[in-house]
């Protein structure tokens, strides 16, 4: 068994958008273009066909050509963890052997959902995952849409495997995020889920964060974990309430497609989202673009990091 250099994965995330042309089909150049946008302002990885990534909606070969298109601009400059998680393990193991023959860095996956599947059958699900590759695995923990809650038991039993390197923690208390912390320990990977806590996770034992907001306003995120970094806290708290007010904003918004609008308002075509999800309404147009401005404007109010 290899080992794996954990460091490559610390700070901050993108969880990228998938991106489609005016016929609803994957648009790989849209997905480089959005890669290379956040590789120019400092992230430290994407994560590709998670939730934000609308890879749940996507059949198995549209989310191998989101991947493809995602490795092929990043070569190498950041990481890139391919999110491969589906209803069934076939599908999962398809999507994982492909990751790792095209170069992912990293696979990661939500639990098997919709059935109430028992410990035993996620335990036996995920592992089968990991004996299809030799690429680490981060689990994603996000029970308010799978259904499953992962214990603190079942994470000690899947943890002695070494391929498993963290935990992505998407609920809304940091609880669990500093337990899984607890429990893993320092060479353990724990990703704060939720964008509005980034700064909250952190400090309570989280390595970075994956989040869907990130890609909109990527700027904003790479300066609150240079902030942290340096010890700048009361910075770095002040930042975190801005972000809450952009994030507060797009809530009131079918968020996945207000976040493809402020991208396209940034230069980047994505497309809409898949059906069923809901699209951004003409009468919401003047909200999304209050948002961006707002983006852009607390951008340019942040001027150069200073270290002290």
């Amino acid at each position: 068994m290899k080992s794996f250099d954990l460091d490559k994965f610390r700070g901050v995330t993108v969880a990228i958008n998938s991106c489609y042309d005016n016929k609803g089909e994957v648009r790989p150049e849209a997905v480089k273009q959005m890669v290379r946008f956040l590789i120019q302002r400092g992230v430290n990885g994407v994560y590709v066909c998670g939730s934000t990534g609308e890879g749940l909606l996507q059949s198995v070969e549209e989310r191998k050509r989101v991947l493809e298109a995602a490795i092929a601009e990043s070569n190498g400059e950041i990481a890139v963890i391919a999110h491969i998680g589906a209803v069934n393990t076939r599908d999962s193991i398809e999507l994982a052997i492909h990751a790792e023959r095209v170069g992912a860095d990293a696979i990661s996956a939500v639990p098997p959902f919709y059935y109430r599947h028992s410990e035993e059958a996620v335990q036996k699900h995920w592992t089968a995952i990991m004996n299809s590759t030799e690429l680490p695995f981060i689990i994603y923990h996000i029970p308010a849409t799978t259904g499953f809650n992962l214990s603190t038991g079942l994470l000690r039993r899947l943890i002695v495997n070494p391929k498993v390197i963290g935990v992505k923690v998407s609920v809304s208390s940091t609880f669990e995020l500093e337990r899984f912390k607890s429990i893993g320990g320092n060479d353990f990977l724990i990703f704060n889920g939720p964008d509005e806590q980034y700064l909250a996770g952190r400090v309570m034992g989280a390595d970075g964060g994956i989040g869907g907001t990130y890609g909109c306003m990527p700027e904003l995120f790479v300066r609150l974990e240079q902030y942290y970094v340096r010890g700048m806290l009361m910075e770095a708290q002040r930042l975190q309430t801005s972000i809450n007010d952009i994030i507060s904003d797009l809530l009131s918004l079918p968020t996945h497609s207000a976040l493809k609008e402020i991208m396209r308002l940034r230069g980047i075509e994505c497309g809409t989202v898949r059906a069923p999800m809901e699209e951004v309404q003409e009468s919401q147009t003047p909200l999304v673009q209050k948002i961006h401005k707002k983006i852009m404007q607390t951008i340019s109010e942040m001027g150069p990091l200073i270290i002290e």
